[in-house]
Parts: C-alpha cells; sequence; structure tokens
C-alpha cells in the first residue's frame, strides 16, 4: 500500500512540475472550429493576474540597510534557527579560491536538496546519494567521509536529506526516514531515530532540540543529545506536493514550520502545544503548477514577525505571538525571503526581485530578470536562487550557470558572474567567505 501510495505522489508530483514548466505545446488541443460564439464581453485569462507593481506611496521611500557583519559560522539550513541573516560580509571582487567535487549532483535519478554548513575550520555537505562529506574551509581538502543512507537504500534513489551543525554534532535528516547525529570532527555516528515517513527538508536545531518535518506534514522534536522522540505533531495533508521541503524555523520558544498543505503552523518548542495557523494560499488561474498550495520557502522570523511565502501566490507577514496576519503582497516564490533591518527582499516564479517595507508591505521596487537563455524563443527557463545579502549587493545563483549581483537599494542589476554549472541552491557565508554547491555536485568557495 505505501508503495503504491508513493508511486501515486510520485506521478502527480512530476505532472505538476511539467505544468509549471509551461504548456506551450498544447495551444492547439484548445480550438474549435465552430463559428458560433457565445454572447457577452470577453476578457483573457491574463488580466487575473495581479501585476506586481511599486505602491506609488512608496515612491519617497528611503531604503537603509544595517552595516554588514561577518558570519563565523553557518549552522544549518537559512543560517541561524530563526533564518533572519541580515546583511553579510563579502569581498569588493570575490574571486573562486578552490574547487572541490561533493560527491553525486542532481539528476535524473537523484535531487540534491542539502545546502552546505559551516563551522570554524569546517564546512559539510551531503550529496544526492546520502554521503556526507567534511571539507577544510580554507583550502577544500577532504577531511572525511561518510554513508548516512541505510544499506537496502544505497543502490536505490536516496531522493532528499539535508544537514545542521550544533555544538560539536553535525545533524542528517534522509529520505529513509531517519534522524542521525554524528560527531563533527571525525564523522563517528552517535545516535539514529526514525520517524514515520521520509525527511526532504533540513532540521533545524535549536536549545537542545532537534525539529524536522516529515513530507506528510508530520512535525516532530527529538532531543539532540539522545535522539529520543520529545513531541510530535501532525498537520494536514495533501496528495500533490514539490519535491523538497522547508527547515522549520525557530526563536523566542516557538517553532513555525511551513507545510506542503500551505499552512504555516506555530507550535510550543517545549512541548508541541499548537500556538496557531495560518495560510499562505492564493489560487492563480493561469498556471495549472500555481495553483498548488506548498510551501517550499523556509519561513524567516525576525522582530516578533514571521514572513513567509507560498509558491501559489502570497508572501504575508504574521505577528509570531497571535498568528494575526498583519500584511501580504501578490508575490509566488519557492525560495526564502530574506530580511535586512526593516527591508524584505524575495524572487518571484516570475523572475522578478522584490523590495518590500517591512513595516507596511509596500513593495518599493521591481526588477525584471532575465527569464529564458533564449529569450527570442522563450526556451530554457531560468529559476533563480535567492536572495542573499552581502556587503551591499543582492546575490541570485541561476539555472543558467550565472549568478547575478543586484543593488538592494534600487533594484539595478550591478553585475554578473559566469559559474562552473547551474545552480539551484542560495549562497552560504561564513569567514568572509561565500560557497556555492551547484548541480554537478562540485563545491566552490569564493572571497
Amino acid at each position: 500500500m505505501m508503495t503504491v501510495r508513493c508511486s501515486l505522489r510520485l506521478t502527480l508530483l512530476v505532472a505538476g512540475l511539467l505544468a509549471l514548466a509551461g504548456c506551450d505545446t498544447l495551444s492547439g488541443i484548445f480550438t474549435s472550429e465552430d463559428k458560433d460564439k457565445l454572447p457577452g464581453t470577453r476578457i483573457s485569462v491574463l488580466q487575473l493576474e495581479r501585476e506586481l507593481r511599486p505602491n506609488v506611496e512608496s515612491v519617497d521611500t528611503q531604503i537603509v540597510l544595517p552595516r554588514p557583519e561577518d558570519a563565523a559560522v553557518w549552522p544549518g539550513a537559512g543560517g541561524l534557527s530563526h533564518h533572519a541573516m541580515h546583511h553579510l560580509v563579502i569581498g569588493e571582487a570575490p574571486k573562486r579560491v578552490w574547487t572541490v567535487s561533493a560527491g553525486e549532483g542532481s539528476g535524473l535519478r537523484n535531487r540534491n536538496f542539502a545546502e552546505p554548513v559551516v563551522g570554524v575550520g569546517h564546512i559539510y555537505t551531503m550529496d544526492a546519494d546520502g554521503r556526507v562529506y567534511c571539507f577544510d574551509s580554507k583550502t577544500g581538502k577532504r577531511l572525511w567521509r561518510i554513508e548516512t543512507a541505510p544499506e537496502k537504500e544505497e543502490d536505490n534513489a536516496f531522493l532528499g536529506g539535508a544537514l545542521a551543525l550544533d555544538s560539536g554534532k553535525l545533524f542528517v535528516t534522509t529520505g529513509a526516514a531517519q534522524v542521525a547525529a554524528f560527531d563533527a570532527n571525525t564523522g563517528k555516528e552517535i545516535w539514529r531515530a526514525s520517524v514515520d515517513t521520509p525527511i526532504r527538508a533540513a532540521p533545524t536545531v535549536n536549545a537542545g532540540r532537534v525539529f524536522v518535518v516529515t513530507v506528510e506534514n508530520e512535525i516532530v522534536a527529538i532531543a539532540a543529545d539522545t535522539g529520543r522522540r520529545l513531541w510530535n505533531y501532525s498537520g494536514s495533508t495533501t496528495p500533490t506536493i514539490l519535491l523538497g521541503g522547508a527547515a522549520p524555523a525557530v526563536d523566542g520558544g516557538v517553532v513555525v514550520a511551513a507545510l506542503s498543505s500551505g499552512e504555516l503552523v506555530a507550535l510550543r518548542t517545549d512541548n508541541g502545544t499548537p500556538l496557531w495557523n495560518e495560510t499562505v494560499v492564493a489560487i492563480r488561474r493561469t498556471e495549472a503548477a500555481a495553483s498548488l498550495p506548498d510551501i517550499a520557502a523556509r519561513a524567516v522570523i525576525d522582530k516578533g514577525r514571521v514572513y513567509a511565502v507560498g509558491q501559489s501566490g502570497v508572501l504575508a507577514a504574521v505577528d509570531l505571538r497571535t498568528g494575526r496576519r498583519i500584511w501580504d503582497v501578490p508575490v509566488a516564490g519557492i525560495y526564502e525571503p530574506w530580511i535586512a533591518g526593516d527591508f524584505l527582499f524575495a524572487i518571484t516564479l516570475d523572475s522578478e526581485a522584490v523590495c518590500i517595507d517591512a513595516r507596511s508591505g509596500r513593495i518599493l521596487w521591481v526588477t525584471q530578470l532575465p527569464r529564458f537563455e533564449d529569450e527570442e524563443s522563450r526556451k530554457g527557463r531560468i529559476v533563480w536562487a535567492g536572495p542573499a545579502l552581502a556587503s551591499d549587493r543582492l546575490i541570485l545563483v541561476g539555472s543558467n550557470s550565472e549568478a547575478l549581483s543586484v543593488s538592494p537599494y534600487s533594484g539595478a542589476v550591478l553585475g554578473r558572474i559566469e559559474l562552473r554549472s547551474a545552480g539551484s541552491q542560495s549562497p552560504v557565508f561564513a569567514g568572509g567567505t561565500m560557497y556555492l554547491l551547484d548541480d554537478d555536485g562540485d563545491l566552490s568557495a569564493y572571497r
């Protein structure tokens, strides 16, 4: 029964992704030779979409950002447990200083969802087959490698898993429905625990607890020292989901999980008591897959607010304590929005870079990024991962093997660099260095 259900979910998922890629080849199916037309005024379905524009009343708003600060470590997906990394540091003209192979990249068989995590002197990666690597962060020299997939999974599609680092332990989630802890210096296994269904998203560690979200929207809290399950909460499920998942955000004794059902769920970290839930869903009529409720992007907690974007078309600010929606804007995205001071930056599914006043929800600027590798024929859809703010530049990584830098103040494109391969993960920063893990499985450091 489990195999049938998984096969059904995979079939529906592929259908959704194909719809998201576009339906140009189907244009002739819905034509008709019938000369009789129904009476009434005809309105294009494209007019039902809300065009994203800056708010007129925001034209005089001055964008002031906090000063850049270096991050000594990058312990989890999204950085710290609240995912609010504000303004980081990178050199004026960063250059690639080393590149190493970090195992199996993304392909038709497997997909790599694990972002690198960085400790003091070490950087860790996980490949698409479940192998974890530890490298010297200054030189790129490989220090050790371990297998995390169970033996019965080694010859099958692993599909998922990710990392988090805390107190000398490296925590690993797997597509084989397991959570494990390893010694961060040696790679020696400390404990391993099972959950009911696979995990695609990274774990989040805070105050001695490891928080994970399964593909069935179960939120589980595990003791970081022993692997003992502390509590679990079951959210609403949905028959169709996108591959991947969002690591929960944790701050102030509250864990906020973004679920594939389109829900944001807030729970107490100590006992799992529900505090509130909110939905981030909007039905968009011109893209079939855009009506999926999935929240693939990590939520961000900052100054008592939660910021979350759903891929169906809503970016919202919610009060952390009460769950009251403060504002929302018609933005659809699959990557975490980036908060810096009073300003929020995001990349839309339509390849737009957006700046929003986090206090009011007003849109300050919108920049259209390249959408296709061949704009004339509209082929080769580009997906932009990010943004990340470092030294007064928003950095975006593209599936066209390019990285862009964009002004956070105006939205102007400042420059671009050619990458070794396509990228689908946001960059991470630590020690004045930017690390990129590309889809070929190569890890590069820029300083």
